[in-house]
């Protein structure tokens, strides 16, 4: 895992050694173990590593061939490199070094771009190919490594951080206001957009060529066109091996490093699973990581002490006290490269983890997304079954979204109110409910303009299933589909990278290995959901998981931000939401009234969206960013 950045099309840049290095300068947080960079004649690239896999010196980057014709900078892991060493040197190829850099250089200069299908990993990389004079980037299939790139008349740049883009001054310090309205309507940017004008994100299973005469974007690798149809026809036992072992396969591929590593384990199903799966593949203890709290109402020490007896973990538990995030939330904003309302719990953990000398650990993340785990799953699915209603015209079902609203105050909190309007209950239509944080309606009570850009997620979800034929998989895996394209790469995916990597620690998701992915989402609904979340996932495990860890309430990571906004964050907040609420495109006092009504207890305005403004304002204010 590192920090990665480049330069391409030098005719008319001053000293790109000096812009590099602002560069990888400002992603020395990301690569604390060596850095590098590297001139050719219509390129530069620089470097930070953090040392997973052989790290010896002979393995940094940019990372050049034997011939001299390429050069590589790369981000991530390839979980395969043995395999794919092992098929190169039968053709004749020599290696150097025992890195995965190495072998996805040779990869790359055996196969061309070719060679994206047969890696099995997370990554983002360039390769300069002096013999065709082009410089191809690729990003892997589900995103969970990022790449950023600028585009202008003159040139071409890209990066691991949004910063580092920023650091060169050829960048725009431009906020773009469909970006902001995405950001309000579901606190994240939904890529290939970024919050500052023409800086985008190459999407997940997306590659990239350029050249002096042009920039061609290909998609690689297509998730709704990979699902495994057939899998939706097995019967529950084969669907239960299948789970088992690609979970087993997933986990034993991110157990490859050279040097110490571990679990994050929270007590919950999924990293529980992860580190059980872990404990079955190794024959030494496996070091895990809690965050503990002395508040009983919600710590999970007790859940997680029973997972690491199970398996005989070397369990680090990690106390802390809900004032710790309070004192090191500076640090937290300051080390936010993208804005989020998300993130700190990813800070704390991996910090601590870090602390204790690891410098990799494995996560539980995407289990929900992937098995039904999230309450909304069951929300979608319960309208799915009342499609009856739609018969109905809008003016007869208005009266009766009134009354729910009516009885339900949290309802009319939620956008979960405005499914009762929809003209279907398709998932297209109903799943950019299930994240949303401001509607339409209450962001035009705010801002000056009446007409608002379309909605990011429901284009999303309009092409994945109307454009690219998602229609046809099983409901909840439509869900999933949902989840694996807009929130999982745009909030958790960048969350987690983002933080971890501040203290440069190195973060692997098994249940995101695309394997596993393409087979779980085609799976049946009727074995998927049969009355409880995740039944699936437990059951395909057989006995690995405790009784009291598989029948447990769900819990979150808690933290009382409501009673600190009250207190403690009130004048930090209050700030920076008047500076926001100055903006030109918001109504005069508007964001005032909000914040009002938020600490005169008005439950109807949530702490959660008003933080993410006081986040995005403390982005914009520290990157200088204008309208």
């Amino acid at each position: 895992m590192c920090g990665i950045a480049g330069i391409f099309g030098l005719e008319r840049l001053d000293d790109p050694r000096a812009k590099i290095r602002r560069m990888i300068d400002a992603l020395a947080h990301r690569g604390p173990d060596a850095q590098g960079e590297w001139l050719g004649d219509q390129v530069v690239l620089g470097h930070r590593r953090l040392s997973i896999i052989d790290p010896d010196h002979a393995s940094d980057q940019p990372f050049r061939s034997s011939d001299g014709t390429c050069a590589l900078v790369f981000n991530g892991e390839i979980y395969n490199y043995r395999e794919l060493r092992s098929q190169l040197e039968h053709a004749g190829i020599v290696f150097r070094t025992g890195s995965d850099t190495e072998v996805l250089l040779a990869a790359y200069m055996q196969w061309g771009e070719g060679c994206l299908p047969r890696l099995h990993g997370m990554f983002a990389f360039a390769v300069y190919d002096d013999r065709k004079k082009e410089l191809f980037i690729a990003r892997d299939r589900i995103g969970i490594k990022p790449l950023y790139y600028h585009e202008s008349d003159q040139h071409l740049l890209f990066a691991s951080e949004l910063r580092a883009l920023l650091a060169t001054g050829l960048v725009p310090r431009k906020l773009d206001h469909h970006a902001l309205i995405d950001h309000l309507r579901y606190q994240t940017v939904h890529a290939p957009a970024t919050i500052v004008r023409d800086v985008r994100m190459l999407m997940p299973g997306h590659c990239m060529v350029v050249s002096d005469n042009e920039v061609v974007i290909r998609k690689w690798w297509d998730l709704e066109r990979s699902v495994q149809r057939e899998a939706r026809s097995l019967d529950l036992t084969t669907v239960q091996r299948e789970i088992r072992e690609r979970s087993s396969r997933a986990v034993e591929r991110r157990m490859v490093a050279d040097v110490p590593f571990g679990a994050f384990l929270s007590g919950g199903i999924d990293s529980s699973a992860v580190v059980g799966l872990m404990a079955q593949a190794s024959d030494r203890a496996v070091h895990t990581f809690s965050v503990v709290f002395d508040e009983e109402e919600f710590s999970e020490e007790a859940h997680a002490a029973t997972v690491a007896r199970k398996f005989n973990t070397t369990h680090t538990a990690i106390r802390l006290k809900a004032d710790d995030l309070l004192t090191a939330l500076p640090q937290i904003l300051r080390d936010m490269d993208h804005p989020s309302g998300d993130g700190p719990n990813t800070w704390m953990v991996s910090r601590a983890t870090k602390q204790a000398g690891i410098s990799m650990a494995l996560s539980g993340l995407g289990g929900d997304e992937l098995f039904a785990g999230y309450p909304f799953f069951k929300h979608v699915l319960s309208l799915w079954e009342k499609r009856w209603l739609t018969q109905f015209p809008t003016w007869m079902r208005a009266p009766l979204r009134s009354i729910a609203m009516r009885a339900k105050p949290d309802l009319a909190r939620s956008a979960w109110a405005d499914a009762l309007l929809l003209d279907a209950f398709t998932v297209d239509r109903t799943y950019p409910l299930a994240r949303l944080l401001a509607t339409d309606r209450s962001l035009r009570s705010i801002m000056q303009q009446r007409i608002l850009p379309p909605n990011a997620v429901r284009s999303i979800m309009h092409r994945l299933i109307r454009e690219s034929g998602g229609h046809d998989l099983p409901f909840l895996g439509q869900v999933s589909l949902g989840e694996l394209s807009t929130y999982l790469p745009n909030v958790l995916l960048r969350d987690t990278d983002q933080m971890s990597m501040a203290h440069a620690l190195e973060v692997r998701v098994p249940f995101l290995d695309h394997e596993l992915v393409e087979f779980v989402i085609g799976v049946s609904d009727r074995l998927k959901f049969p009355h409880t979340p995740k039944q699936l996932l437990v059951n395909s495990l057989g006995d690995l998981l405790p009784p009291e860890i598989v029948h447990r309430r769900k819990m979150g990571f808690v933290l009382p931000w409501e009673k600190w906004m009250h207190n403690e964050l009130r004048e930090f907040c209050g700030e920076r939401l008047k500076q926001f609420g100055k903006r030109q495109m918001f109504k005069p006092g508007s964001i005032e009234a909000l914040w009002n009504s938020f600490l005169n207890g008005d439950r109807r305005t949530g702490w959660f969206r008003l933080w993410s403004l006081v986040v995005l304002e403390d982005w914009l204010q520290r990157h200088a960013i204008d309208e």
